[in-house]
């Protein structure tokens, strides 16, 4: 009998995955549903055994299965981790998906699972903290704060009670580490807050998964029963989200896990001195603490090893929009984003140029091909106006509209807002009329180059709730564009109203063309 590894990632489900899985037991195989290793356009991909080795074919369908058994399928990809997709990686945190049985125990140890708990457990909680600290790990959906001096904090902190928190409330565009991770190695994530739990003497853990992600929040139930024995004394439960983007927020998820509606808490206190239920917590991305076994386990000078700058460790990013490639790359920090868009990306699905690509999700800044020789660092693209976020990049080709994306911004922050500063609730409304009167002056000077009677047009097509005496002029309300953005950035709560600017003013800065002015580059051509 002939053993087949087929993927269950949601992904790969999507792209017919379950087919080809039944359509191999139909044929007498056995079948191993692993998750998936990470490059969409080979699924669903198919391993066959042979010989101790897996050879690879994909995409693959059901009417395929005869030619993928002999050998003979013309999408025999062979040894799947030596394709150029993969071969480049370093894979410390997602070295599993696509590899083992996700839910298999046995799998999971025989590829190095458990080391790092057993290794944080025969040592200190402070010691455990200090690797963490020498690791250089970092948050890996937001800011990018120290991870250890976190730790530190809650270690620090007296209590009756302590508690680990995930966020698994992947809502950024573009993005599906999480999901990735939970749905081929939920024990990875696991362990990590098991870690955690030691090193800061928490007993009780939450994860914190979006409702749109009904695969993973099973697997991870499943698996947290699985190695309930082998964690123990810490437990853990999952959370569910109902599907607001603002509860990616800390303390917004905080409020909903309580219970609450999820708006933003005030700070201080900080989560980690006052957090879940008024008790210390630890609160961090999900792949942050999926990074923390590999650190105990292979220590954290390998780690720290890797990496540009301040930022040390690998991050897994994540191809997705007009894109050739689209998958999850890990990959030390210090890569160029050139390099990721064009080498590993392959440039635009659509084959016309590439014009932006927008990284951290819909808050993130849209950087030009002229940029494209940035370091993937947190300093680096902080300095140039961005954040890396999450590390998804959305492509976009020649034919994007850069005024319209701004809007989008201004519109997705009004839509998810918790309303509870008048910055980001009133601002993001705001900003949304002021684009649609860019937009309007814009498309109206269109019209007069071409000989159109423009008044009428740009009265019907302006917002019909503009003051009479506000000027709609182009200057004017750019003007008042990059006031509003100066508002929201430095007077909202959080970061959703703090960030929506960044995507506004990038465009603004970098696509100017767009709103009706003249390019930089064209100007200095004339």
């Amino acid at each position: 009998m002939k053993r087949v590894y087929v993927s269950r990632d949601m992904a790969s489900v999507a792209l017919g995955a379950d087919e080809v899985a039944h359509a191999f037991e139909a044929a007498g195989c056995e079948v191993v549903r692993t998750g998936s290793r990470g490059l969409f356009s080979i699924e669903p991909l198919v391993e066959v055994e042979s010989e101790g080795k897996r050879i690879g074919f994909g995409p693959v369908g059901p009417a395929d299965i005869a030619a993928v058994l002999d050998g003979s399928h013309e999408a025999r990809l062979g040894d799947v981790a030596a394709l150029p997709f993969f071969a480049g990686q370093q894979r410390f945190t997602f070295a599993r998906c696509g590899v083992i049985d996700p839910l298999s125990l046995k799998d999971y140890a025989e590829h190095g699972g458990w080391r790092g708990l057993e290794t944080a457990r025969g040592m200190t909680p402070q010691a455990v903290v200090d690797a963490v600290k020498a690791s250089g790990l970092r948050g890996r959906g937001g800011a990018g704060f120290p991870t250890g001096i976190k730790w530190q904090t809650v270690l620090d902190a007296v209590s009756d009670a302590k508690f680990i928190v995930c966020n698994a409330d992947e809502g950024d565009s573009g993005t599906f580490a999480d999901r990735m991770l939970v749905e081929g190695d939920p024990f990875c994530l696991i362990e990590g807050m098991a870690i955690a739990g030691h090193a800061v003497g928490a007993s009780h853990g939450y994860i914190y998964i979006r409702s749109e992600y009904p695969f993973a929040i099973a697997a991870m139930r499943e698996a947290i029963q699985l190695s309930a024995e082998r964690t123990a004394p810490f437990t853990l439960e999952v959370r569910v989200g109902a599907g607001a983007y603002v509860c990616g927020e800390e303390t917004a998820l905080l409020e909903s896990i309580e219970g609450k509606r999820g708006q933003v808490r005030a700070k201080p206190p900080l989560p980690a001195l006052a957090g879940l239920f008024g008790r210390p917590t630890v609160i961090n991305n999900l792949l942050s603490l999926a990074a923390v076994p590999f650190i105990l386990a292979e220590g954290a000078k390998a780690y720290a090893d890797v990496g540009f700058g301040r930022s040390r460790g690998t991050i897994p990013v994540q191809l997705a929009g007009n894109v050739k490639h689209g998958g999850l790359y890990e990959i030390g920090f210090g890569i160029t984003l050139g390099e990721l868009v064009n080498d590993i990306g392959g440039g635009t699905a659509s084959g016309r140029p590439v014009r932006a690509v927008q990284v951290g999700g819909p808050l993130g800044a849209y950087f030009p091909p002229s940029m494209f020789d940035l370091p993937f660092d947190y300093e680096a693209f902080a300095q140039a106006g961005g954040l890396i976020g999450h590390a998804g990049i959305t492509v976009f080709d020649d034919s994007v509209d850069m005024a319209h994306m701004a809007r989008f911004a201004m519109e997705f922050c009004a839509v998810e807002s918790c309303g509870k500063c008048t910055p980001c609730r009133i601002g993001s409304t705001r900003g949304v009329e002021v684009m649609d009167r860019i937009i309007a002056a814009r498309d109206s000077a269109t019209v007069v180059q071409a000989g159109r009677n423009w008044e009428g047009y740009l009265q019907k097509a302006l917002n019909s709730r503009t003051p009479d005496r506000i000027d709609t002029g182009l200057e004017a309300q750019t003007a008042l564009l990059r006031d509003l953005c100066d508002t929201m950035k430095h007077g909202s709560l959080c970061a959703l109203g703090g960030f929506t600017p960044y995507p506004v003013l990038s465009a603004l800065d970098h696509f100017p063309e767009d709103f009706g002015a003249k390019s930089p580059v064209k100007e200095a051509a004339e």
